[in-house]
């Protein structure tokens, strides 16, 4: 089965260090129609401390998803093309989503 393409969007993430277990772990940026305590399930590479340091943002194309009825959460393709932001890329994407919200 293809993959639906048009229900993936761009989305503004974030690494951070979890505080109950201590690993590097991806959230949506504040600001955005996704609440940054939603989870995400991605690449490994992305919480690759030795790649991408925490406080890493990026660009990426994804879903919203519940396998079989669970918990919501959104989903990166793992081959997908990922973004790095710089904090000014990030705050225009951010301004340019609240500009387009209706």
């Amino acid at each position: 089965m293809a993959r639906d393409l048009y229900a993936y969007r761009d989305v503004a993430v974030e690494s951070f260090i979890d505080q109950r277990s201590g690993l590097l772990r991806i959230r949506p940026m504040a600001g955005q129609a996704f609440a940054p305590s939603l989870a995400v399930q991605c690449s490994r590479r992305l919480v690759d401390a030795s790649v991408y340091p925490a406080g890493t943002r990026f660009l990426v194309s994804a879903k919203l998803t519940d396998r079989l009825g669970g918990t919501p959460f959104l989903y990166v393709y793992h081959a997908d093309p990922v973004l790095v932001l710089t904090p000014a890329q990030a705050k225009k994407f951010l301004g340019e989503f609240r500009r387009g919200r209706i």
